[in-house]
């Protein structure tokens, strides 16, 4: 019963209820200038039109509500009383709905100046009562005390004031209860309504979920750059750091090598990081080219400085392999490496590259080898990023252990990839 008798009781308590009010007499007041003008158009008419068979004054508050009804209709399309009706929702209604300033947009203009006009002609209504409630209610409340108030409930029902009058106060607190719970309803239809009228078509919900996919694929792309240039550049340069910190003082020729491989790694981390942080800013320079196949060749010679010995067997016609496939094949021979280097050390690696009719076949193995002081403190994105590769090209993926030792085996197809 409490539980019942709190939600009688919200609409009397809620801030929602004075907020909605609110927003009903803005409605109220953006439609008096409306009024106004058309009384004056009809004014100056009125004695262009033939004579009705209708009272005086309801020929003249028709015209009058005829032109600023018209008037009406055509400045719901200007921009600008858009842009207030949003910030009115969002900030009275509390109803989240989609920019106005764009909100003429040819799929919901007509919704929108519907809109505009059931709120402009409820929030007129609303501030009529609005107006008049106060007034009864002070008569009300006089009227027991003094026989000289008259309160007009109609113009056909005058009551005059006295004594027997106690029950007047009663009412009028009725009829404010009552006006509050109206207030209250009309506030919370429109806020379930507004969504309608306001909300994006179908055609712009699926336009911005593919505008957030489209984002969001772009963000997974940059990340997995990211991992796979700078991992790759963190892991050469910690263990050719270690290395030569092991042996500078009785092999420097190895320290010199050892430190050219860390100079030639964090340089290219550089340009990837730079790349990347182009297309984040939306700069031209976002847009250099990326490392492809073609310059596997220095991938390979900046590995094997680390100390990691590979046996490549690379395949002809790699260069016929489209930028696309090749760019991402090459960020695959990057992450398994780097894998290689983070969770077995210093083990021999065997890459494969053949290119076959219609696909690219890769395989990396490599023994499990010991595990590094430091294995397991990754967070799996390195073969995560991999099939997000192998996905995108719509390809194949095959990773696991085989036979003691590691074995990444891909299948990129060739002829849906673009450049």
């Amino acid at each position: 019963m409490p539980g019942l008798l709190g939600k009688l009781l919200t609409p009397l308590t809620s801030r929602s209820t004075l907020l909605r009010w609110i927003y009903l007499v803005l409605g109220g007041a953006l439609l008096t200038p409306y009024f106004i003008a058309g009384t004056a158009v009809a004014e100056l008419l009125r004695g262009e039109i033939p004579p009705l068979p209708l009272p005086e004054g309801w020929t003249l508050g028709a015209l009058a509500t005829f032109f600023a009804l018209g008037t009406l209709v055509l400045t719901t399309f200007i921009p600008a009383l858009g842009v207030l009706e949003t910030t009115a929702v969002r900030t009275l209604l509390g109803v989240q709905v989609t920019d106005l300033a764009g909100g003429h947009r040819q799929g919901i203009r007509w919704r929108v100046a519907a809109w505009l006009i059931i709120h402009l002609i409820t929030g007129f209504l609303v501030s009529l009562l609005t107006l008049i409630i106060p007034v009864f209610v002070v008569g009300a409340f006089t009227l027991p005390f003094s026989r000289y108030t008259t309160l007009f409930i109609a113009q056909a029902f005058p009551v005059t004031g006295g004594p027997d009058k106690w029950w007047a106060p009663l009412a009028a607190i009725g009829v404010t209860l009552v006006a509050v719970y109206l207030v209250a309803a009309i506030g919370w239809l429109l806020a379930r309504l507004a969504g309608f009228f306001l909300g994006p078509t179908p055609a712009e919900r699926l336009a911005e979920l593919e505008r957030k996919a489209e984002q969001l694929a772009q963000r997974n792309r940059l990340a997995r750059e990211l991992h796979d240039s700078v991992g790759h550049a963190l892991s050469v340069v910690t263990i050719q750091a270690a290395a030569a910190g092991r042996v500078l003082d009785t092999d420097r020729d190895f320290a010199r090598a050892a430190l050219g491989a860390i100079e030639e790694a964090a340089r290219s981390a550089l340009a990837d990081l730079d790349h990347v942080l182009g297309i984040l800013r939306e700069e031209s320079r976002g847009t250099a080219p990326q490392p492809t196949l073609a310059d596997l060749d220095g991938l390979l010679r900046t590995t094997r400085l680390a100390g990691v010995e590979i046996t490549a067997e690379l395949g002809a016609d790699l260069d016929r392999v489209p930028k696309a496939v090749s760019r991402e094949a090459y960020r695959i021979v990057q992450e398994g490496l780097t894998n290689a280097m983070r969770h077995a050390g210093k083990v021999p690696v065997t890459l494969r590259l053949a290119v076959r009719a219609d696909h690219l076949e890769l395989e990396m193995t490599n023994p499990l080898g010991e595990r590094p002081a430091g294995r397991g403190q990754g967070g799996g994105r390195g073969l995560r990023g991999i099939g997000e590769r192998v996905t995108v090209l719509r390809g194949q993926l095959t990773a696991g252990e085989c036979e003691g030792g590691w074995r990444v085996a891909a299948t990129l197809p060739m002829r849906a990839a673009t450049s």
